[in-house]
């Protein structure tokens, strides 16, 4: 394919050679951090589990003062930041296999478990496999609204999507919940591409992990604390459901605000290496933040790092992003980043306005890149200098 971006000065063309140019560049980046792992990382994951345990003992405990709201309130917090760290900055990281390399049960990814509902193994499925390589593509990613949303221009309206604000409010109330059935492509099943059989193994994973957490949760602990059951109780909830709103934004932000292009599966046809790095690119946004923040982010904040180099410890993303977005700038690529607060905005605003009829709101501006197939470079360069051109991957 080839990448035209505008510049003040016209159109650019970045050339297939350019593109593995690139490539190449990146592919050094990732090859420099790798051969400098070492003890700091180690150390860095260590203190982040003993942190997360910390929380979650210091949360069980403030439930026994429950009785008093400022224990219970600081009860909730505690066990909401122990959660969001094993799930955002240990579970997701460590199951995509970034500490592999340090060899130890604890912290390899074919038999970590996270504490949610959904199963690791599903996880890995739709997330490491189908996600990160098929970025972005209609058809094969989804990703792109989940099933459930119409998150981009070119997926199809019907009325249905009027009701978008508020499906899109019940998936992040219930985030974990919805992970967890995304694997079973329940629109395929009610459009009877799949049928029930198919998913028969995944059903039985996904009751045996979500029981366990259930039992956890909402009986075990709360009758722990005897006479504090409902309050324990309602504390267990509230703390899942804080991880389910924050991970729900973080992820969304990551993935859906104004800028993030999508693709086709003839565009992507044939794809090499620094293609496919280019679509990570135009894929993705950053969120701006503090270092508390980024860790409290899984340092999916560096959303664009991670696409990149989804098997790189997180903790290395803050490092090399400087890196990564002088490459952009060098290659005349956008690099797609902004505060919690626009980035958020931006992802809601996309998802009111996508819930409404196209002729109503109209065709998004044109993005800052186009993607083209590379048979098609001599056309769609004459197309450009006489300024019609054709949007592609958009």
């Amino acid at each position: 394919m080839t990448i035209l971006t505008e510049t003040k000065d016209g159109p650019l063309v970045l050339s297939p050679d350019q593109v593995e140019e690139l490539g190449r560049a990146l592919d050094d980046l990732r090859a420099r951090v790798v051969a400098d792992l070492g003890d700091a990382d180690r150390e860095y994951i260590y203190s982040i589990i003993k942190a997360q345990r910390g929380f979650e003992v210091a949360g069980r405990g403030l439930m026994y003062l429950g009785f008093l709201p400022p224990f219970w309130l600081a009860a909730v917090a505690a066990l909401s930041v122990s959660k969001i760290l094993d799930n955002m900055e240990i579970g997701h990281n460590v199951m995509h296999g970034q500490y592999d390399w340090m060899r130890e049960r604890g912290l390899n990814s074919r038999e970590f478990e996270w504490d949610t509902v959904c199963p690791a193994d599903q996880w890995k499925h739709s997330h490491n496999y189908m996600h990160h390589t098929f970025t972005n593509i209609h058809g094969m990613d989804r990703d792109i609204g989940y099933g459930i949303l119409r998150m981009d221009e070119s997926q199809q309206w019907n009325p249905l999507r009027l009701g978008q604000p508020l499906y899109a409010f019940a998936l992040m109330v219930l985030f974990e919940w919805g992970v967890m059935g995304h694997d079973l492509e329940a629109e395929n099943i009610i459009r009877g591409k799949k049928s029930w059989s198919d998913v028969k193994r995944l059903l039985k994973g996904q009751w045996r992990k979500a029981g366990r957490q259930v039992l956890k949760d909402y009986l075990i602990f709360p009758a722990l604390t005897g006479p504090l059951f409902v309050s324990t109780l309602a504390g267990n909830t509230a703390a899942n459901l804080v991880r389910n709103l924050w991970a729900f934004s973080i992820i969304f932000c990551g993935h859906f605000p104004t800028g993030v292009q999508t693709f086709t599966e003839e565009e992507t046809a044939e794809e090499t290496r620094g293609e496919w790095y280019v679509r990570q690119m135009l894929g993705s946004a950053n969120i701006t933040g503090s270092k508390l923040f980024h860790i409290m982010s899984g340092n999916l904040s560096h959303q664009i790092e991670h696409h990149l180099f989804p098997d790189l410890p997180a903790n290395r993303y803050p490092q090399i992003a400087p890196e990564v977005r002088e490459l952009c700038e060098k290659y005349g690529l956008p690099y797609n980043t902004g505060s919690l607060g626009k980035q958020v905005g931006s992802v809601w605003l996309k998802i009111f306005k996508l819930a409404l009829p196209p002729f109503l709101v109209g065709k998004e501006s044109t993005p800052g890149v186009i993607v083209m197939r590379q048979q098609a470079v001599s056309s769609d360069l004459q197309a450009v200098a006489s300024g019609n051109t054709t949007e592609v991957g958009v």
